[in-house]
Order: C-alpha cells, then sequence, then structure tokens
C-alpha cells in the first residue's frame, strides 16, 4: 500500500508533458505570371560569344525591352527548363554563373524565385525602357559534368542554354535577333538563316524564342555538306578532316533517306531542313530532334568505316522523321506555351515509338542499311522486350513518365525496373497495326496510308498539329475500320510476361533462338559480351558484369551490376573462355563455376545455365514475299 501511494504521489508531483506541436505550413504562391498568348511589346536581341573553345566558356549578353505596364514593378526572367524532346525538366540552369542585370548602367539586385530555381525577379527601375543581361554558361569540361559539348575542333550550341526571357508570354510570340561570334575559321550550320555578317561575328534572321530554342547549331574547324534535295541539307562536323571523306554512294544512300520520307509522308513539313552531324568521340554524343533541324552524334568512322556494319545509321533516319511525327503532329498534353510549364507525356508510345518504327522502315527503303539487316536487328528489339520480367508489373504506358523521373541514368535493375520502353515496344506495337491493316484490307493498305494521312497535312507547314487517343483512333479507323481503341488499350495497360510479337507473325515472322549470332546482332553489341538470352547477363571490359537479367540463372547465381569475373571453372576470365564454358555445359549440364570480385571481396558461385548460347533471329513463316519484306521495300 506504502509503494502504491509513493508511486501516485510521484505521478501527482510530476510536470505535464509538453504537447507535440502542430503548425500549419505556410501556402505554396506560384507568383511567376503564367504566359499569354499575346505579342510581346518588342524584340530580344542575343549576343553569344563561342570563341573560347579552351574552356568551353560561352558569354552571353541580351538586351530585354520592358513592357510599360512592368516600369517600376518586379520583372520576371525565366531560363529555360522543359525542354522539347528531352521531354523533362533538363534545363541546365547550374552551369549559369556571373549573371547581371543592369538597366541604363546601374546594375539591378536580382533574386531567384523560392519556388521555380529557373526564375529570376528584378526590381525594374520607374521609367525603364531595357534590361541589360549578362551571364557566362559554363559548358561541362569533363564527363561526370555533363555532355561535353565544346571541343577543340567542334562544338554544339543549343539557345535554350545561352539566353533567357521573360515570363508572360507565350514564347511563340517572343521576337529574338541572334548574332553569335564563332570561333576563328570555324564553319556554322542550324535551321537559324544568316543575315548579316563581320568577321566570324553572324546576325541571324529574326525569329521567335520557341523556334530560336528548336534551332541548334554544329559548328566546327573541320566541316562538309551535302544538299540531299527537298530543300534538305546534310551539314557534318568531325573530329578531323579524313573523317569527312564520303563516297558518292554513301550520299546518294541520305539522298534516298529525304526521298523515301518524302515520298512516305507525302509533304515536306519544313521549308528547310538541316541534318547536323557530328563525327566524333569526344564532343557528347546525341540524337536530338527538331522540327527543321536535328542534332546527330555519330562514330568518327560513320563514313570511312562503313562496311564494318550499321552503327549508328538508324540514327538520322530516326530524328527525321521527327519532323512529321513528334514536331508537327504532336501529342496534345506535350503542347505548351513556355519552357517553363511542365509536359505530359501519355503520347509518347507514338511520339518515339511510331518514330522508331518509320525509322527502321525508312533506312531499310533508303539503302541506309539493307533490309535483311533490318529485320535482324529487329529481332534483338524483340527479344530484347521478350525477356523483361518487368512486363509483369509495370505496362508501357506508365514508362512514359521515365524521363521525368529519370535523366537517363543507369540502372541497376533495368530488366525489372523498365526504361523509356515506349520506344522499343511502341514499335512493335505499330508493326502489328501494319499487320493487321494489311490482313483487313486485303493487302491493299498498310500503315503507309496512316502515315499520309495523318503526318503529312500541308506541304512548308512546320507549325504544330496536335492529337487526342480519341483523333488517333479515329484516324486509323478511316485508314482501315478495326477495334483500335480496344487493342491500343490493352498493349498500352497490359501486365504480360511477354513482348507484343504478334505484329512479327501478321507481317509472316516469328522469333526464335539459334547458336549462331546475326551480323546485326555482334554490331549492336561490340564491346560486350551479350549473354542476355544465354544465362541472363551482359558482359563488358575486363569482365565487368553491366547487365544481370531478373529472375534469370544469373540472377539466381547473386550477381549484380558491378561484379568483376576474374575465372571461369578456374581459368582465368575471358570473353571466349565465357563462350566455350557455356557451350561445354549445354553437354555435361554441370553449372558454370565463376571467381567473382564483388566489391572488395572475392567468392565463387555456380551460374547454372545449360541450354548453350542462344542468339535471337526472325524465322519465316511460310513461303514468298512477306508483309515485312514488303514494308522494308522502297517506294517507286
Amino acid at each position: 500500500m506504502r509503494t502504491l501511494l509513493l508511486l501516485a504521489a510521484a505521478l501527482i508531483a510530476a510536470p505535464a508533458l509538453a504537447q507535440r506541436s502542430m503548425p500549419q505550413p505556410l501556402p505554396i504562391v506560384d507568383e511567376v505570371p503564367a504566359a499569354r498568348d499575346t505579342p510581346f511589346p518588342g524584340a530580344l536581341t542575343l549576343h553569344v560569344d563561342a570563341a573560347d573553345t579552351a574552356r568551353g566558356v560561352f558569354k552571353v549578353t541580351e538586351t530585354i525591352p520592358v513592357p510599360p505596364a512592368l516600369a517600376g514593378k518586379r520583372m520576371a526572367l525565366l531560363f529555360p527548363k522543359w525542354l522539347p524532346g528531352k521531354h523533362a525538366p533538363r534545363g541546365e540552369i547550374e552551369k549559369v554563373a556571373g549573371l547581371e542585370i543592369r538597366s541604363g548602367g546601374t546594375l539591378l539586385q536580382w533574386q531567384r524565385d523560392p519556388l521555380d530555381m529557373y526564375a529570376f525577379w528584378v526590381n525594374v527601375p520607374a521609367g525603364a525602357t531595357a534590361l541589360d543581361v549578362k551571364f557566362d554558361f559554363l559548358s561541362a569540361t569533363d564527363d561526370p559534368q555533363g555532355r561535353i559539348v565544346v571541343t577543340a575542333d567542334m562544338m554544339n550550341l543549343q539557345p535554350n542554354s545561352v539566353s533567357i526571357y521573360p515570363a508572360g508570354w507565350y514564347t511563340r510570340q517572343i521576337p529574338v535577333n541572334l548574332s553569335v561570334t564563332w570561333p576563328e575559321g570555324w564553319t556554322a550550320a542550324g535551321a537559324m538563316r544568316e543575315a548579316a555578317r563581320s568577321g566570324n561575328r553572324i546576325t541571324y534572321a529574326t525569329i521567335d524564342y520557341e523556334a530560336m530554342v528548336d534551332s541548334p547549331f554544329f559548328a566546327g574547324r573541320h566541316f562538309a555538306k551535302w544538299d540531299l534535295g527537298q530543300n534538305v541539307t546534310m551539314n557534318v562536323v568531325a573530329d578531323d578532316a579524313r573523317f569527312l571523306k564520303a563516297t558518292p554512294d554513301q550520299i546518294d544512300k541520305h539522298r534516298n533517306l529525304v526521298t523515301q520520307a518524302v515520298k512516305l509522308f507525302g509533304t515536306r513539313q519544313f521549308d528547310h531542313y538541316d541534318l547536323l552531324v557530328s563525327l566524333t568521340d569526344k564532343m557528347g554524343g546525341i540524337g536530338l530532334e527538331h522540327h527543321r533541324s536535328s542534332e546527330n552524334g555519330v562514330n568518327p568512322g560513320y563514313f570511312t568505316d562503313w562496311d564494318r556494319g550499321p552503327g549508328r545509321r538508324n540514327l538520322l533516319p530516326h530524328e527525321f522523321t521527327h519532323s512529321w511525327n513528334g514536331k508537327h503532329r504532336r501529342g496534345a498534353d506535350l503542347v505548351t506555351p513556355d519552357f517553363r510549364t511542365p509536359m505530359r507525356n501519355s503520347m509518347l508510345w507514338v511520339y518515339e515509338g511510331q518514330t522508331q518504327f518509320w525509322g527502321y522502315v525508312l533506312q531499310a527503303r533508303s539503302g541506309l542499311v539493307a533490309p535483311d539487316v533490318t529485320i535482324d536487328q529487329i529481332a534483338l528489339i524483340a527479344a530484347t522486350l521478350d525477356n523483361r520480367p518487368a512486363r509483369g508489373w509495370r505496362s508501357l504506358d506508365d514508362t512514359t513518365n521515365d524521363p521525368v523521373m529519370t535523366p537517363r541514368l543507369p540502372k541497376g535493375w533495368l530488366s525489372y525496373q523498365r526504361s523509356e520502353d515506349y520506344y522499343a515496344e511502341g514499335m512493335l506495337i505499330w508493326l502489328e497495326a501494319d499487320g493487321i491493316i494489311r490482313r483487313e484490307s486485303g493487302g491493299k493498305r498498310s500503315l503507309d496510308d496512316f502515315a499520309r494521312s495523318f503526318f503529312g497535312t500541308g506541304d512548308g507547314d512546320w507549325g504544330v498539329k496536335p492529337y487526342t487517343m480519341a483523333s488517333l483512333v479515329a484516324d486509323l479507323n478511316a485508314v482501315q475500320p478495326y477495334d483500335w481503341a480496344g487493342l491500343l488499350q490493352r498493349r498500352l495497360t497490359e501486365k504480360a510476361d511477354g513482348a507484343p510479337l504478334r505484329g512479327l507473325e501478321y507481317l509472316g515472322w516469328k522469333l526464335i533462338y539459334t547458336e549462331k549470332s546475326t551480323a546485326a546482332f555482334i554490331d549492336a553489341t561490340a564491346r560486350t559480351l551479350n549473354l542476355a538470352f544465354s544465362g541472363g547477363l551482359v558482359i563488358g571490359p575486363a569482365g565487368k558484369v553491366s547487365q544481370v537479367i531478373w529472375a534469370t540463372p544469373a540472377f539466381d547465381a547473386g550477381l549484380a551490376v558491378g561484379d568483376v569475373l576474374l575465372a571461369v571453372n578456374e581459368i582465368p576470365y575471358s570473353d571466349d573462355a565465357m563462350r566455350a564454358a557455356i557451350t561445354t555445359a549445354r553437354d555435361t549440364k554441370q553449372p558454370i563455376k565463376l571467381t567473382v570480385k564483388t566489391a572488395d571481396r572475392i567468392h565463387n558461385v555456380d551460374l547454372a545455365w545449360s541450354g548453350g548460347l542462344r542468339y535471337p533471329r526472325l524465322e519465316r513463316l511460310g513461303k514468298g514475299e512477306t508483309g515485312l519484306e514488303k514494308l522494308l521495300a522502297p517506294r517507286k
């Protein structure tokens, strides 16, 4: 009893515990003015000094007129954030340095918006008519900093990185007068046309800000260009002049690309078009579409090593197709008034998927890549997706969020995470659509008929014509009545074990695996030992594992990306030793013994794979010319 009384007294005497504080958050208020579709009062004057190739620094000076209504008030200036073609907020704001804003020579204080790091506020003096802006864009000088855009011999100048614009107007309503000082002796090319020249300073014709951002430049010490017809020019810069030695036949194949594309779509959705091509292993690689140009980074030996295999010859057909698909015809939720408004990517399986489809078709029709090699490339694409367990939990439509979720960074378990599969799997869907149209029309029509009616809407029109899922389905039905809405909904939302391969069967082929690799497989997997279909792993240089396929023998053995294979069956690791061990295990049915280095530990694992070497290819169904062969044949 005494103990209980003492405890009660202690509880009475103890101070009351403080209650948990529960404040209310401050409201989020976006003060940056929304864009209005009205003309901006005045024109921006922008000069870029691009002569500092040693440090890759672009020096920017810009004059922005002050609208009368903003004199004496706060004005917001924006650095481009959401970039078309990247489908994501990829503007490199972190590389902007030395920002100064003046009015009438007086330095003004600026402040970054607390919500939008790409927005800058400045108090405009009363009576001010213009803001003079100066900053440096510090391009990457080493790979960890980002893509290298300046080398000693070439550069890629992207206007979105060297300009800011006033908030509150549609960017297509803001005129810009751009001039660039190029390195001495260099030649520059892009969709913008020269208006005046003084030494190595070029002034370009006035253009609206939206179109300027869509008009990058390639410039270089070693430069060549070719007229491909149809108002299309191929402009090429190279690490060395010897790489520019293209043969007449190679150039003719690029002319065929232009000819076949115009035959396919029936129109040119541009007034002029510039294929910008860099032959380099020094400047960062790129493949980026624009309405009247495209940025195409390929290997230095694109021309001189032509006979070694197709390499990146699919890139130009893909990016050129985007002038019609993605730039002219675009999903309605991708149309934005400025570069601050978020992009919604729900239709990327059309934007990129059907572009992937036509890119492979046009490479074959033009002769850039032979039809039989193209068929072998399609086999590898189909097999890769057919061996992607992530399809069982993540549907294709969700992958259209990947550009925003991840800036194409490496993934540890790609086969279980998925990536931007709307490219390749989108292509398989459109192969299926072509096969259905051919079947349902008795061979009278194909996806070519859809392309001509859907993408070719008016010769020379380089504006944007948006579409929705409903209008897309209606246009497909106009070509060939079918349950397109049901088919596309299934393909976009299904969670299935295997890839949608029915289109290949409709077009006369099926996916199989053999012990002999195709030339296309070897070309596509150069510098790796691709055993994705032979145990479930891909091995890079020096035995380093670069990919492990989920739920395969390699996965079950505990292998992971970053592991290093030191030995195979107690023999020092080599690609040949690994191939030999897989072949032996097919007959002995015994596990392959691997010595593995994981971080700072060395251990042994058993790879229980006895299926031998397996390489994908397509096998013909039946006799005679197949639908796929008809699809890849050039149009007369």
